[in-house]
């Protein structure tokens, strides 16, 4: 029988995807099993505050993990049900996984608490909130002569000809497959996702880049010379293809460069962040300030795996060795990470994935935020977490008024 250290552990570790293989078979085998099923639910009851009245959605969510793990076992090679030592030092955060496993049913009862059964509104604004759904694939590619295809319907093949190169859609993301010889001139296609969206592209090189809400990559259709460089805006993770003769330069706005050879490395690079920050995962990169920094002179700084440098409006470049690389990756991997962001770093992380616009009434609060979460869930559940950290707010149609 499973004790309730463990249970919360596995569970927490299987929504933000940081279990070992074992780990994870001892999450497929035991914690969902009739056997822990009322341990399952006394651990989830005991981290909300409306707990007693949980139970009826508690049962209504139960089927989805079972769901979920059904579509997740053909990956996994599941040797035995050994129970590996699970039991760690772990601090469990009241929205933490229990947020992650547990917030729609929550939400649900929060949401009739708040509306009578026949729909009339008693306070608050989760009405409204539960129609803003979560962000999703999605992007629009501009062409070089203007015309602009929206990817987010589109089925699997080929969607234009660009300068020696088919534009074909694969598995929910766009590649460029090389038809002919080598153009001789640069020729440049633009994919932008819009807030509440994102999308996987391959370049003609075979790098891969994976694209944020609110971002863009303008590149060339074929790599020509001796480099290879593209511009983006907001955020972006790239897999870089290896080619030493053929420097991979990425540059964000006015802001900064960065060079590489072969890497893989996060961008984040907000027009509307006071930081913007490069993590690298792989490789080695150099990452140079330009003008539109607004600092005096240029700075540079060089970088090793697990390192991050952090370049500030008007400040100037650090090098961050021991960089939080879970956090840097975390939307790329489908999770909000709030640890020690500020709720001016939330807000602009809903705004861009749930597209709806933050005021302040009167200045900032000064709340502090610290977990995770997934971010498949739509605003409603959001919402239950910044009432539980004591945010105080009115929803008007997309726009989230934050009080004082």
């Amino acid at each position: 029988m499973m004790n309730k250290e463990d249970m919360a552990y596995l569970i927490q570790g299987y929504m933000q995807n940081t279990l070992s293989d074992a780990e994870r078979q001892t999450f497929i085998n035991e914690v969902l099993t009739e056997e822990n099923r009322a341990l399952y639910q006394e651990v989830a009851a005991s981290l909300l505050e409306d707990a007693p009245a949980l139970a009826p959605f508690d049962e209504k969510l139960w089927p989805l993990f079972h769901q979920a793990l059904n579509a997740d076992k053909p990956s996994l090679h599941i040797a035995s049900k050994t129970n590996p030592a699970v039991r760690r030092q772990h601090s469990i955060r009241k929205w933490g996984w229990a947020a992650a496993v547990i917030l729609l049913a929550a939400s649900s009862f929060l949401l009739l608490k708040r509306f009578g059964n026949d729909g009339t509104q008693n306070d608050g604004p989760a009405s409204v909130a539960q129609n803003i759904p979560p962000g999703r694939n999605g992007a629009v590619l501009t062409l070089s002569g203007g015309q602009q295809i929206v990817l987010d319907s589109l089925e699997n093949g080929m969607v234009a000809r660009q300068n020696g190169a088919d534009v074909v859609l694969k598995n929910g993301g766009l590649a460029y497959d090389k038809t002919g010889a080598t153009p001789d001139e640069l020729v440049y296609n633009t994919m932008t996702t819009p807030k509440g969206r994102q999308y996987q592209l391959t370049l003609p090189d075979g790098t891969k880049v994976w694209l944020n809400s609110a971002s863009s990559i303008r590149f060339p259709t074929a790599f020509i010379g001796k480099e290879r460089r593209v511009d983006i805006h907001g955020e972006a993770y790239f897999e870089v293809a290896k080619n030493a003769e053929m420097p991979f330069r990425v540059r964000a706005g006015n802001d900064m460069e960065i060079e590489v050879l072969g890497t893989h490395f996060n961008v984040n690079a907000y027009e509307n962040e006071r930081t913007l920050r490069t993590t690298l995962l792989e490789g080695r990169v150099k990452v140079t300030s330009l003008p539109g920094m607004q600092h005096h002179g240029t700075a540079t700084g060089v970088i090793n795996p697990g390192e991050q440098v952090e370049m500030t409006r008007n400040e100037g470049v650090t090098v961050v060795r021991n960089a939080d690389i879970n956090k840097a990756m975390a939307w790329k991997n489908g999770l909000f990470n709030f640890e020690g962001a500020t709720l001016e770093e939330v807000m602009k992380q809903l705004e861009r994935w749930y597209d709806i616009e933050v005021v302040y009434e009167n200045g900032i609060p000064n709340i502090a935020f610290d977990g995770k979460m997934t971010k498949d869930i739509p605003l409603a559940g959001l919402l239950v977490m910044l009432e539980k950290s004591k945010v105080r707010f009115r929803l008007e149609g997309r726009k989230l008024v934050v009080l004082p």
